[in-house]
């Protein structure tokens, strides 16, 4: 089959070992969408097949109807909210879903907090630039983590904050809060209170349109002025400009961030970059070599059974009956 693998920016797929699964099919991999070349873009319009590089890029009712030969989009991780369901049923394109795994953002996360309470970074760049030991930061131990959704990331965090003795409280669902409390954390008795009293929030939601805009400006302007909030989720949880505003403000004292609004970001003056109080990372959270390797395997062997005609995890095979 025709297959094309879309928005690979650091070309990491070719050398990944589960790459063989896609031997016997023509394969194109794409680095970045909005610059393709002439060439990858004639084998676009050729494909049967597209793999998906977790949210990347958003499967649109116009896009689909420039791809007259499409068959199948081939998820790695789990679908969401970027691809146009409605639409792929309309032009009998099969949607394969994939796996996911907390381990890879969790960690990503938990290096954020580690780096954003001892001021890491900045340390790093003063030193580079001839100076030495100009901040202070301070321990975990003893400081409270508040968790926003205690799903397989949450979950994950809070035992890491567990081993580096911290306080982990709670809040989100009632499944959340019943499934931390059961677990031997503390469930928070209220949003305010939650944000009042966490040291740290990390926020561990999935983005659907009832958590669209769930953490708002007043939110924020409740967490202590050397509190750090931590988003490795996504940046649309996040009430629109609420964030900047709140670190302008002084509550909370500093931001850790792996997701924004509209990605990548190449602009050198995106104002998050230019905050000495925020820490950003490319959207890292998932990007790890053995959950490439995990992703890429499942997406691969979905296409291979797709061929050979006993379709697997399809989401929407109702559309060829």
């Amino acid at each position: 089959m025709k297959v094309v693998i879309l928005d690979d920016y650091q070309e990491a797929v070719k050398n990944l070992n589960c790459y063989r699964l896609l031997e016997g099919h023509e394969v194109t991999v794409v680095q970045d969408l909005h610059n393709i070349s002439a060439t990858s873009f004639s084998k676009l319009k050729e494909a049967e097949v597209l793999v998906l590089i977790r949210e990347r890029t958003k499967i649109t009712e116009n896009f689909l109807s420039s791809l007259p030969n499409l068959k199948l989009i081939s998820q790695t991780g789990k679908i969401a909210n970027h691809i146009d369901i409605e639409a792929c049923n309309k032009y009998k394109v099969l949607i394969a879903d994939g796996v996911g795994s907390p381990i890879a953002p969790a960690e990503l996360t938990w290096a954020l907090i580690l780096n954003a309470q001892r001021k890491i970074p900045q340390a790093i760049e003063d030193m580079k630039n001839g100076l030495w030991q100009t901040n202070i930061g301070t321990t975990l131990k003893g400081q409270t983590l508040g968790i926003w959704g205690y799903g397989k990331i949450g979950k994950k965090i809070a035992t890491y904050a567990k081993a580096f003795d911290m306080t982990v409280q709670v809040w989100g669902s009632e499944k959340s809060l019943t499934n931390a409390e059961s677990d031997g954390f503390i469930k928070a008795q209220s949003k305010e209170i939650f944000f009042k009293t966490s040291d740290i929030v990390s926020l561990n939601l999935r983005l659907v349109p009832e958590t669209t805009g769930i953490v708002k400006l007043t939110d924020l302007q409740q967490m202590k002025s050397e509190s750090i909030f931590v988003n490795t989720s996504r940046a649309e949880l996040v009430e629109k400009d609420a964030l900047i505003k709140a670190l302008k403000s002084g509550k909370p004292g500093f931001a850790a961030l792996d997701v924004y609004e509209d990605e990548p970001v190449f602009d050198k003056e995106f104002p998050l970059l230019k905050m000495p109080n925020v820490i950003c990372t490319p959207h890292l959270g998932y990007v790890e070599k053995n959950g490439y390797e995990l992703y890429f395997s499942k997406a691969f062997e979905n296409i291979n059974n797709f061929a050979k005609g006993r379709p697997e995890n399809i989401i929407n095979l109702h559309i060829l009956m």
